[in-house]
Order: structure tokens, then sequence, then C-alpha cells
């Protein structure tokens, strides 16, 4: 498999978009390949968990994010599962899991129902390992600061927003993964 192959079909080379996808999904495979490598023990299937980082923003250009160059029409949130649709089509099911199962620590049946969010009503929450790895390596860098790599206390005060259980799952991911 070829993940930027695959997002070259969706996104115009030259374009700002495919740059920032890109350059976020290469830094966020490049932290969860470096966490799990520190995990032999977990026998991380770590040739997935690059490609599956390298795909989990695909659905982005759906959306609307001018900021990072995306026009569609779906609010961002939407972009997870938008993204999960185009890698079903592309056959590969596994990766689409990623996709839509990565927005903040993963979002339960119960938060999108309780907010009524602009999503379909089923859990998103990250189950296989592969998932959460490439879920919290994903909190440590935005697409609008390409090159920085957010502090943990830093991701931790912007998860207060999302509530009690996402700061939670992020200390239990802290725990788990990076000791």
């Amino acid at each position: 498999m070829d993940p930027v192959g695959i997002i070259q079909k969706y996104y115009p080379g030259e374009s700002a978009a495919f740059q920032i996808l890109c350059k976020h999904s290469r830094s966020v495979a490049d932290k969860a390949l470096a966490i799990g490598s520190a995990h032999p023990e977990l026998e991380l299937d770590l040739q997935f968990v690059e490609e599956a980082a390298m795909l989990h923003d695909i659905g982005a250009f759906l959306c609307n994010a001018p900021e990072i160059d995306c026009h569609g029409s779906a609010p961002y949130l939407c972009h997870g599962f938008l993204g999960a649709e185009l890698l079903r089509k592309e056959g590969f099911s596994r990766h689409a899991l990623v996709c839509e199962r990565h927005t903040g620590t993963g979002l339960s049946l119960e938060m999108i129902v309780h907010y009524n969010l602009p999503l379909p009503h089923r859990d998103m929450r990250p189950q296989s390992m592969e998932e959460q790895l490439i879920c919290f390596a994903d909190k440590f860098f935005s697409k609008t600061l390409l090159d920085k790599e957010k502090p943990v206390d830093r991701i931790l005060k912007n998860m207060f927003r999302y509530g009690a259980e996402s700061v939670l799952q992020f200390e239990r991911w802290c725990k788990f993964f990076l000791t």
C-alpha cells in the first residue's frame, strides 16, 4: 500500500492542503512509530500504524477548513467518518476504522447523541492498540503549527473542552505509552 499515492487521488499534489496533510500525517506516523518501537511487548503491527497514521485525516478535504486549504461543505468534525467512507471504498476497512475513531480521544455514542453531533450514531472510540496509539500520537500535532510538537500539559489543557472522560483517557494513554 502507498498512503501518499492514495492521498494524491483526492488532493492535488501542488495544493497547500496536500502539503499540510502529508506533513501533519508524517509527524503523527513518526511519533506513533517511535512509541510503538519502544514497546515491543505490545506486538504492534507497525507497518499498519505507519499506513493508517498517514491516512487518518484523508477526509479533511471534504470539510470546510479554509485555514488548511480544505473547502468542502461538511463541518470539520466530520472528517474522520468521511475519510473512513473513502478508505472503505478503496478497500482498506481496517485503516478506515482509524479515520473514524481518532477524533479527540474517540467519541462515544452517548457523546454523539448528547451533543447532537453531525455524525453517524455509533461508537467511534479507538479499539485496537494500533488505533489507540495513532489517536494518541495525533494529539501532539496540529495542522496549523506543523513544525511544533505540543507538550503534554498543553494537550491536557485543550482536552478539558471535550470533557472529563477525554482528559482521563489521554492521561491513561500517557501513563501507558510514555512510560
